[in-house]
């Protein structure tokens, strides 16, 4: 009478317990440390930089005006413009309130005398340092006034408190929002309640990490943080932390029905993913490091900051995760447990159909994918990233642009926020007439308090008042007939600064950035997936897929942004960071498929080995897209132009790359190239 083996368990051996001390040695190490280094990601606020230093050309002419400006006072301020207006006209009482404000608002900067017209006054306060405290005080000052008297706070202070008030919620509403969106996708792909919580950890542990990382490194001076960067580095974490648990977890429950003992079968799929969780790692690492060649802190700040966040996901879910896999076994996946010799779910479903369409029509598949691609890259010309003004950059009614309105209604756009030349002080008066170009308002010398030219070093400092506001677009074309004019003074050496000519260079110095960056990101990438798929030919291919599928992204979003959500245009560095994020993170997906190719094709030749890894990682693969897209959209919850706009660029590059470029374009062209796609190596068949 045959006798039946009992069902595998996952209880630990009694005769072996370091098969289940050393990971709970890790998971408490873990805890140590997340309970130790969890704090940290609240207090990366603390250690943010948002004020113009944050994202200054490093090498721009509006940067040595800057450093010239120290020459003639060493106090760095931020002019606040305060602007108020009654339609009727301004009654006694008005013109007394504002004439007592200079000397009411001294404790916050210096104060010019008011500048009152019949209807309107403004008082332009020059801001030492820390500009949102100061302009939140002046606010809370200015909330009593004379009833019907309109009265603002704008100028470029304000515009900074605006942004760093936006940004106030990274550590808070940005990161609940993020988990709770990564919690519910998990808790649909995983349909059990403790697969998610172990994932999400883990994530929270990858954050605690880098957050520990970035503030010590920011707090000493190594390390340049803004709000933008906090933002990324929240989403950056939990979604790679998230893709590369997704991959571990899809791998393990795969051995779990071939392997009765969970070690065994834990080992198996750590050692399978490790390779390409690795590379992915590294290849987004690489990729974003890329951004320290460039000229704008804010784009050098973002490099390491972005680095430091993907190797702690990379950390935690190579360490910790399977650590509480080890753990847990096959009760992880409770209520569903994948028992050994059950069906794998991959042979059928969805996938199957998908790799049987690819192994009958392959080259019409590719031929299709391509074209729709095409047609949506045929758009990306339209996409308007040279610039938009600084008032745009809000999402929503925010007092320093309802502020710069009022002003530019009354007086010239460019009051309280003047533009600044600097030249030889022999060469004042020529370069003095030079000034008076095409939306100039007025050009005079800078008076100090003894109300004579001011003059440092033989240097003289004249300011020009613009027609229009210095933060649009038409300031921007102004200071550029400025910057040509008085550059033409012989022996002047004028350098034009000031806000609108830090716009003008930040804008110029992205696209520079743009055209050196973009190649060298494809050179690294295309170095390390050669490293890891041991070919030339694949490399190639893989980039130019995931290369169509940028464009094909910016040209749907050109659309998207135009006609739907009638965006007034974008940053120049839009593209740039579109690219570097969708590059790096679109090619992990080729990167998970493709290693499994690999693996696959060893035993069974190129064809089949390309339709197994299909199959294998289909359901993975588009659940980490989902994820990722997910965690970037989360970006959206801050009411910035920028953040929004790299959330919908990711989040559909990301979708698109995951459900189109992996799942038929890139093995449809593997299916129909052949063993040559592993050219100069021999694999397959």
């Amino acid at each position: 009478m045959a006798t039946v083996n009992p069902a595998p368990t996952d209880a630990p051996a009694k005769r072996r317990p370091a098969r289940w001390l050393v990971p709970a040695l890790i998971v408490l190490a873990w805890l140590a440390l997340g309970g130790f280094a969890g704090p940290y990601a609240g207090k990366l606020s603390e250690v943010t930089v948002n004020d113009g230093s944050a994202f200054l050309p490093a090498s721009a002419e509006a940067t040595e005006v800057a450093t010239l400006l120290k020459k003639f006072d060493d106090r760095t301020a931020i002019p606040a413009v305060i602007v108020a207006e009654r339609p009727g006209g301004l009654t006694p009482g008005d013109r007394a309130y504002l004439e007592g404000l200079p000397a009411a608002l001294a404790a916050h900067g210096t104060a010019a005398p008011a500048v009152l017209i019949p209807d309107a006054g403004r008082i332009t306060v020059a801001i030492p340092a820390h500009p949102r405290q100061a302009v939140e005080a002046i606010r809370a000052q200015l909330a009593t006034h004379p009833d019907g008297l309109t009265i603002m706070v704008t100028g470029p202070a304000a515009q900074l408190a605006d942004l760093g008030a936006a940004f106030k919620g990274v550590d808070g509403l940005l990161l609940l929002v993020t988990a709770a969106v990564v919690g519910l996708i998990l808790i649909a792909v995983y349909r059990s309640p403790l697969l998610p919580l172990v994932v999400l950890t883990s994530s929270a542990f990858a954050l605690a990490v880098a957050a520990l990382t970035v503030y010590v490194l920011a707090d000493s001076g190594r390390l340049d943080l803004n709000g933008q960067s906090q933002g990324i580095l929240f989403i950056l974490v939990f979604g790679a932390a998230t893709d590369y648990a997704l991959l571990l977890v899809s791998r393990f429950r795969e051995e779990l029905r071939d392997t009765a003992d969970r070690h065994a079968a834990l080992r198996k799929a750590w050692k399978a993913t490790i390779e390409p969780i690795a590379a992915s790692a590294g290849t987004v690492v690489l990729g974003v490091l890329c951004l320290l060649f460039s000229d704008l802190n804010s784009n050098r700040a973002l490099g390491p900051v972005a680095a430091i966040g993907i190797a702690a996901a990379f950390l935690s879910s190579v360490t910790f995760l399977p650590a509480v896999l080890a753990l847990l076994g096959r009760s992880a996946f409770w209520p569903k447990r994948p028992a050994v010799g059950s069906p794998h779910p991959e042979t059928g479903g969805l996938w199957a159909r998908v790799a049987a369409l690819v192994k009958r029509r392959p080259r019409a598949v590719w031929a299709l994918t391509a074209v729709v691609l095409l047609l949506g890259a045929a758009f990306a010309g339209q996409l308007k990233a040279e610039g938009t003004a600084q008032s745009d950059i809000f999402l929503g009614e925010v007092e320093s642009v309802a502020g710069q309105d009022l002003l530019s209604r009354h007086f010239p756009g460019g009051s309280g926020a003047p533009t600044i030349v600097i030249a030889r002080q022999e060469t004042a008066g020529a370069v003095l007439a030079a000034a008076h170009v095409d939306g100039v308002e007025s050009a005079a010398p800078a008076l100090g308090r003894d109300g004579k030219p001011r003059v440092a070093d033989g240097l003289a400092r004249l300011d020009v008042i613009l027609s229009d506001p210095a933060d649009s677009e038409a300031a921007v074309d102004t200071v550029r007939r400025l910057r040509e004019a008085v550059h033409a003074v012989p022996g002047a050496d004028a350098l034009v600064g000031g806000p609108t000519a830090v716009q003008l260079d930040t804008q110029d110095t992205s696209r520079r950035d743009r055209a050196l960056i973009i190649p060298i990101v494809l050179v690294v990438i295309f170095a390390v997936l050669a490293l890891l798929l041991r070919s030339l030919v694949a490399p190639l291919l893989l980039i130019g897929t995931v290369v169509l599928s940028f464009a094909a992204t910016m040209g749907v979003s050109a659309l998207v942004f135009e006609h739907i959500f009638g965006f007034p245009g974008a940053d120049p560095v839009v593209p740039l960071f579109g690219f570097v994020f969708l590059v790096a993170l679109g090619i992990d997906y080729n990167i998970f498929l493709m290693t499994r190719v690999r693996e696959e094709s060893v035993r069974l030749g190129t064809r089949e080995g390309t339709l197994r890894g299909l199959t294998a990682t289909g359901g993975v693969i588009t659940s980490a897209g989902v994820v990722l897209a997910a965690t970037f959209s989360a970006l959206a919850v801050l009411p910035l132009l920028f953040l929004a706009q790299i959330a919908f660029i990711v989040a559909f590059g990301v979708l698109l790359d995951a459900l189109i470029v992996r799942s038929l374009l890139v093995p449809a062209l593997a299916v129909d190239i052949g063993r040559r796609i592993w050219w100069p190596a021999r694999l397959g068949k």
